[in-house]
């Protein structure tokens, strides 16, 4: 016997599958359905049960998560579905726009279910680590203090209010900042080349990222205080002729051009709009 509340998972890609161990491992009971039965096989051999269909899954628990494809998926898979979600907790951690969210908390709200949005900010490697992964939430604030202690065993739950939106719009935001230095990133492993890169990364890169990403976060670096915008049209100038004298391709510093954008816009340098006209086109 067990005090801790089942909890249901619809979904087992590497996400799915992450969540529903991390459960299994804090002792809740967990039921899993997945469409391709056989991705069950591993989470049943560890404890869960298996549901045959989505509203076997869903009446098995009070909670029931859903990290599926898309809104799309979870649409065609929970509509059938609403008359056993209703009364029941859903949280729904599929990849979405604060647009789906709120349209999925209206659906929701209609058919009696209390509905919870949230964004993962972890690899399925981290999920179930606390210090290194944490889940946005938004929507019922009822539904997400019954089951606070529970999404916890996934990560650092986080709540930031109840418009169902919040969660996925701050999910994406997050994303995109990561992806944004994610390209340069590559540009600058391409800009010093293969032979150099890993050395270069480990010893340079890494903590000079560490070091800036406060500042950038808060939005003191870029401006004209410490460094005036001329001289830092200066340094993106150089930064654009030092990679072609390098032989890299323009095509991957696309990240510079919201930076030359802003500096011209603001009045400074006229070496940029030919360079900014190049980059955009490559």
């Amino acid at each position: 016997m067990t005090d801790k509340t089942p909890v249901t998972i619809l979904g087992l890609g590497a996400m799915g599958t992450a969540l529903a161990t991390a459960l299994i491992e804090a002792g809740h009971p967990t039921t899993v359905w997945n469409r391709s039965p056989e991705k069950a096989r591993p989470l049943v051999e560890r404890g869960a049960t298996r549901a045959a269909t989505v509203a076997d899954a869903a009446a098995a628990s009070p909670l029931v998560i859903a990290c599926l494809l898309d809104h799309e998926v979870v649409d065609a898979l929970l509509g059938p579905a609403a008359d056993v979600l209703s009364g029941r907790d859903l949280v729904n951690l599929t990849n979405g726009t604060p647009e789906h969210a709120r349209t999925a908390a209206a659906w929701a709200a209609g058919h009696g279910i209390a509905y919870v949005d949230g964004g993962i900010m972890a690899t399925p490697p981290l999920i179930g680590d606390p210090a290194a992964a944490f889940v946005l939430y938004s929507g019922s604030r009822a539904a997400f203090d019954r089951h606070r202690e529970t999404l916890g065993a996934l990560g650092g739950a986080r709540f930031l209010g109840e418009e169902p939106g919040l969660a996925a719009l701050y999910d994406l935001a997050l994303l995109s900042a990561m992806y944004g230095m994610a390209s340069g990133v590559r540009h600058a492993q391409a800009m010093v080349g293969d032979e150099r890169a890993e050395a270069f990364s480990a010893e340079y890169l890494a903590p000079w990222l560490q070091a800036m990403a406060g500042p950038i976060a808060m939005g003191a670096a870029g401006d004209d205080s410490d460094s005036p915008l001329g001289m830092q049209a200066i340094g993106l100038a150089n930064i654009v002729e030092g990679a072609r004298g390098e032989g890299t391709p323009m095509s991957l510093l696309t990240h510079m051009l919201t930076p030359m954008r802003d500096i011209v816009a603001a009045g400074y340098d006229d070496l940029l709009p030919p360079l900014i006209d190049e980059i955009a086109q490559a």
